[in-house]
């Protein structure tokens, strides 16, 4: 009398039938498919044993059921991409969610090297300079009225010259009297400090910083010999060609101040009323 051979699970002899072995263990197909098969993602079916079962991240699909979901291709030995739950061949999921070339308007490919400036992409190849048509890549660049221009078509074509040197403003400029300056060009006559941001004055139209102009052009306190600005509402006094600060017009000999007050003279010096009986 021959061994049985029976199903593992119903314990059907499998003699004569189709089976399956499942960790060495022998099943009837219809056993198999009940405990181990997978059911489909699109027709909720099994997938049977003798079906070829394709599968992405733990999902299951008959060879006939993995489409596309937009052209319904079959995505059977394709590249496809996934958006969400959905599966897409690589020519839909383009025209669907890729970005489009600001420039050509046709779709930059997955994969493919595309530039990007302020939420707009470009093929590669059409990131070109509007003026001389060469790809601009990673350099600098500078966009004007919508449309891209390399730094030196831009800086021909558009940019200010600086009125000291001759030289394009990129970046950085100021206008005095009406005409460009490179921050860096833009210095005092004197000292050449950078004047950008700081107050100064100017004598014949050259600028100067407050100190040099002082030092150059203000005229100086009798009493202290230090220059006398004027600038910033600064006050001083002055009498018969001669000034001296407010703080420093005081009496020669007891050192009130005078300001404001009648005084008389003797020479260079100046004296308070009281003061000047003495003399």
């Amino acid at each position: 009398m021959s061994e049985r051979y029976d199903c593992t699970e119903c314990q059907e002899s499998l003699y004569g039938q189709k089976y399956v072995l499942k960790e060495e263990q022998p099943h009837c197909i219809t056993c198999y498919e009940a405990l181990y098969s997978n059911s489909c993602e699109v027709c909720k079916k099994l997938i049977s044993c003798t079906s070829k079962d394709l599968s992405y991240k733990s999902r299951h699909w008959h060879s006939d059921c993995f489409l596309c979901n937009k052209c319904t291709r079959s995505l059977v030995d394709r590249p496809f991409a996934t958006k969400g739950d959905l599966l897409m061949c690589t020519d839909c999921y383009c025209h669907e969610y890729s970005a489009k070339c600001h420039a050509c308007l046709k779709t930059i490919m997955p994969g493919t090297k595309k530039m990007e400036h302020k939420g707009s992409s470009w093929h590669e190849n059409c990131f070109i300079c509007n003026h001389c048509q060469q790809t601009i890549g990673t350099k600098s660049f500078v966009k004007k009225d919508n449309n891209n221009y390399c730094m030196s078509c831009y800086e021909r074509l558009f940019a200010l010259q600086c009125i000291h040197c001759k030289k394009p403003i990129t970046t950085g400029g100021i206008s005095y009297h009406d005409q460009p300056w490179h921050k860096e060009c833009f210095v005092c006559t004197g000292c050449k400090l950078q004047l950008a941001g700081q107050r100064f004055t100017s004598r014949d139209d050259f600028a100067y910083c407050l100190e040099c102009f002082c030092n150059l052009f203000a005229k100086k306190c009798i009493s202290c010999n230090k220059p006398i600005s004027g600038l910033g509402g600064s006050k001083y006094i002055s009498f018969e060609e001669r000034q001296w600060h407010n703080n420093c017009f005081n009496c020669k000999k007891c050192g009130a101040s005078l300001v404001g007050r009648g005084f008389l003279t003797s020479k260079e010096d100046i004296y308070c009323p009281d003061c000047g009986k003495d003399l």
